[in-house]
């Protein structure tokens, strides 16, 4: 009985060891199989990766493309109080691959409930093309949210970076443009293009976003009340070559990225070419003060009303003019023969060594590319006497506020900077010291006496001086009634610390446009009496002075 009961024990002993065992070897087999699974798509999902990283993705293709984005980016720029000019900000760009589509009445749907106001006759055309397309460039983050919650295969992200441009036209022919490529075509975006693609940091301007905006709009203003061609505005700091605000008009809109090939549209600021009148008179007084050879209160007598060189006729634009007249009162009343006579006594070529030495008749380097270059200059004696006023020789006005930096500030060289770091410490004197000590109470007097051409522009407080300039414009060889007109300030001219240069193309008169002096009397003058730069250009720098003085007076009053 002992020994069968051993024998069943031994029995199931040996049941029991042989199902444990053939348990263990199914689960064994379940796991590798499984195990063997899962590696298997691991590989084919880590080919299928490796794959598409070694992709070059198109605008065309989904996915995003480091190497594309990092070619498309561009430094941001700024203004002199960090503001921001022009940004590289990415954006989503939504495209449809028709191949994917699965439902494409359902998918018309959903997109016209999201972007209703589409063109989805053509966005049918476009499915049954079976080719991809762009459906919507720059999305709003809405619409993207809206667009991707649809779960559709077909719709296609793909992140980019743009160009932007926040304050629109207002900086357009100081940045410039940049092409589809994103290669820059005009402006800084054109000089800097290069370093623009590898500098991480913001390239900071030497502009002032809110003087810039009240300058163009004072421009504006004054462009349709004297309904001009156009117009341009420089405003520098006379020591180190600041430019605060460069305006010209008109202007575009850089975000548009249109090609612009209509000539109205220069940059009269720096790349305009064109004689400036009466402005070089000044010029012609200082050369002659550097050379010691008259002093403001020498005389010159019995000046004739006009004079003939090589027989053509040079007259005194005002009548009126005493015969007997200093130096001195020969730039505040804007004479002409009294100009000629002082640069017949300066001589050819110390005259033309004076203005070598201010930049005026050579071409001029700059931050931007689009700077004119002066018609060259044949001299001779009747070359020289024109000269004296202004006529025949031609310059910019970026030169001509270079120019009158130099004699305003003591005789130093400086150069035009847009560019905050370009700025250079070093100041070299080129002319003499005394020149500025006697020009600048003759440049005042021009605007705060009666006898002076640019009386609107007296304004209380801020010692302004300047010269006016008119000039007939020489088309093709011809010239015309079309006018140039120009007034240069100097401010304020007991320590120049700003030159302002307005220049208004191809002025009119107008007839009701009412005058008021700004020296607290109550003269009121409705229409203009004449289309002279003191009517116009003069006016219209007494309007910029009056809004931008506030800010110069705080924001700028350490300017050396």
């Amino acid at each position: 009985m002992n020994k069968k009961k051993f024998e069943i024990e031994d029995t199931e002993f040996s049941f029991k060891y042989t199902k444990s065992r053939s348990n263990l070897n199914i689960k064994f087999n379940r796991i590798s199989f499984i195990f063997f699974v899962f590696v298997f798509i691991c590989f084919i999902f880590s080919i299928h990766l490796l794959h598409l990283g070694s992709r070059n993705y198109g605008p065309e293709e989904n996915g995003k493309n480091n190497s594309y984005t990092k070619k498309l980016y561009r430094a941001d720029i700024v203004d002199r109080n960090q503001r921001y000019i022009v940004k590289t900000v990415s954006s989503i760009n939504i495209g449809i691959n028709p191949l994917q589509v699965i439902d494409k009445k359902k998918l018309l749907i959903n997109l016209k409930y999201i972007f209703p106001d589409k063109n989805f006759a053509e966005i049918e055309k476009k499915l049954n093309n079976k080719k991809f397309f762009w459906f919507e460039k720059k999305i709003s983050e809405e619409n993207y949210e809206k667009i991707m919650k649809l779960g559709d295969k077909s719709i296609i992200p793909n992140e980019s970076l743009i160009r932007l441009y926040p304050h629109r036209n207002l900086f357009s022919h100081i940045i410039g443009q940049i092409d589809d490529d994103n290669n820059g075509i005009s402006g800084l975006e054109k000089s800097l293009d290069s370093k623009l693609k590898k500098v991480k940091e913001p390239i900071q301007l030497t502009v002032d976003t809110d003087i810039q905006y009240l300058v163009r709009e004072e421009l504006i203003k004054f462009n349709d009340i004297f309904q001009t061609l156009g117009g341009a505005v420089i405003l520098m700091n006379a020591n180190n070559g600041e430019i605060i605000s460069l305006v010209s008009l008109p202007d575009f809109d850089p975000n548009e990225r249109k090609e612009i090939k209509d000539l109205n549209f220069i940059n009269r600021a720096t790349k305009g070419v064109y004689e400036f009148g009466s402005v070089f008179k000044t010029f012609t007084l200082a050369a002659a003060f550097n050379e010691k050879i008259i002093e403001p209160e020498t005389e010159f007598v019995d000046l004739p009303k006009s004079l003939t060189c090589a027989g053509f006729p040079i007259r005194e634009y005002n009548e009126k003019l005493p015969s007997d007249l200093t130096a001195e009162q020969i730039l505040i009343r804007s004479g002409n023969i009294g100009s000629v006579r002082i640069a017949q006594k300066i001589g050819e070529e110390k005259y033309r060594s004076f203005l070598n030495k201010l930049g005026v008749v050579e071409g001029i380097g700059f931050d931007i590319e689009e700077v004119g270059k002066p018609i060259k200059f044949n001299w001779g004696k009747c070359p020289l006497a024109t000269s004296s006023f202004g006529h025949g020789i031609t310059t910019t006005l970026l030169q001509i506020v270079k120019a009158y930096s130099i004699i305003s500030n003591g005789g130093f060289d400086i150069q035009p900077i847009l560019i905050k770091e370009n700025q250079s410490m070093k100041r070299k004197r080129i002319i003499n010291k005394d020149v500025s000590e006697k020009i600048l109470p003759i440049l005042r007097k021009i605007v705060s006496t009666k006898e002076g051409t640019a009386n609107l522009a007296n304004i209380d407080g801020y010692d302004v001086g300047g010269k006016t300039g008119t000039a007939n414009k020489n088309l093709e060889g011809t010239y015309t009634n079309k006018k140039i007109n120009t007034f240069v300030s100097v401010f304020p001219t007991t320590k120049p610390k700003f030159i302002l240069a307005v220049m208004l193309d191809e002025p009119k008169i107008n007839e009701n446009y009412v005058y008021k002096y700004r020296d607290g009397s109550n003269f009121k003058l409705k229409g203009s009496p004449r289309n002279t730069a003191g009517w116009n250009s003069v006016e219209v720098t007494g309007h910029i002075l009056e809004k931008i003085g506030p800010i110069l007076a705080t924001k700028y009053s350490e300017v050396n």
